[in-house]
């Protein structure tokens, strides 16, 4: 019995994918092609791969058996298509980047900016909005994630950056409010934060030296833009958590002054992540090198 191999990278691309939809915007075809065309399978195999619901897909016992193989078509493909990129005389594509656009607009428009003029047959889309995109669902070749990753075997990932988060307020604020001396006066200010909260309460952990100070917090302000709680620290709202990259400008005209300088928040890391395929493509290597190059050669000032 012959298979086609196109047929089995569709049945891999849509269990990777989780939908027919999403698996033809993947790979480039009609949905009704690609439904047509595991259909024709199914009928061809004499067996049924996938349970349809209104809700997801379901994978029947012999289409979890089959899925092994399935992969191992997509994965060869991947790797065909990234090692005849490699031998291009130039990078080339469509290199598509999801990250923070905090991140984006404070430290990466030097690198961008670099990276275009560089790589002249390759054409950058950015995906900045605040969701965590699903990589190999969604067809990204890189994203900046901030903090601790999640366990995930399809991914592999490079530190980029470390930042260090402290704690920020206006003059006008400290003159009404006072200065906290320790992490327990605290529970007197108004904070303003990044997520999560739970219960009401955010948890922070200070350290100072050997001296480790966490705890749970009521705060009166959520966001998860870094750069909008340093903007709402200046006009004396209250006392925000943030990185330096934000904060300098203002700690240098004087619009805001470090809080309880001698402690801070444990480091952050900053990670680029991408599908852990066996090569990387020409056009990701190069964007990854320039991204690691400009944060090690100080091109860009992430964190403290």
């Amino acid at each position: 019995m012959e298979i086609d191999p196109g047929d089995l990278l569709l049945f891999a691309r849509i269990v990777e994918c989780g939908s027919f939809s999403l698996a033809a915007q993947r790979v480039q075809l009609p949905k009704s092609t690609v439904s047509r065309r595991i259909s024709l399978l199914e009928a061809h195999l004499g067996e049924r791969l996938l349970q349809r619901t209104t809700r997801k897909l379901v994978l029947t016992e012999f289409g979890a058996s089959l899925l092994e193989h399935a992969r191992r078509v997509a994965d060869e493909t991947e790797l065909a298509g990234a090692l005849a990129q490699h031998r291009q005389g130039a990078p080339s594509g469509l290199l598509r980047v999801s990250m923070p656009a905090d991140f984006a607009n404070m430290a990466m428009g030097a690198v961008m900016a670099r990276f275009l003029n560089d790589y002249p047959q390759i054409a950058l889309e950015l995906d900045l909005s605040p969701r965590r995109v699903d990589l190999v669902a969604e067809n990204f070749d890189l994203a900046i994630r901030m903090g601790n990753l999640p366990d995930d075997s399809s991914l592999a990932a490079r530190r980029v950056t470390l930042s260090k988060i402290a704690l920020y307020a206006a003059p006008a604020y400290t003159s009404l409010r006072g200065l906290p001396e320790h992490p327990d006066d605290l529970f007197k200010h108004d904070l303003l934060s990044l997520p999560p909260r739970l219960n009401g309460l955010i948890r922070w952990k200070l350290l100072r030296a050997k001296t480790e100070w966490e705890r749970e917090l009521p705060v009166r302000l959520l966001a998860n833009s870094p750069e909008l709680l340093v903007r709402m620290a200046t006009t004396g709202v209250g006392i925000a958590a943030s990185t330096e990259m934000f904060a300098k400008e203002y700690l240098a005209s004087g619009e805001l002054v470090r809080v309880l300088p001698e402690w801070s928040f444990p480091t952050v890391t900053g990670w680029a992540v991408f599908p852990g395929r066996r090569l990387m493509p020409a056009k990701t290597r190069v964007f990854l090198d320039m991204l690691q190059a400009a944060f090690d050669d100080g091109i860009t000032q992430f964190g403290a």
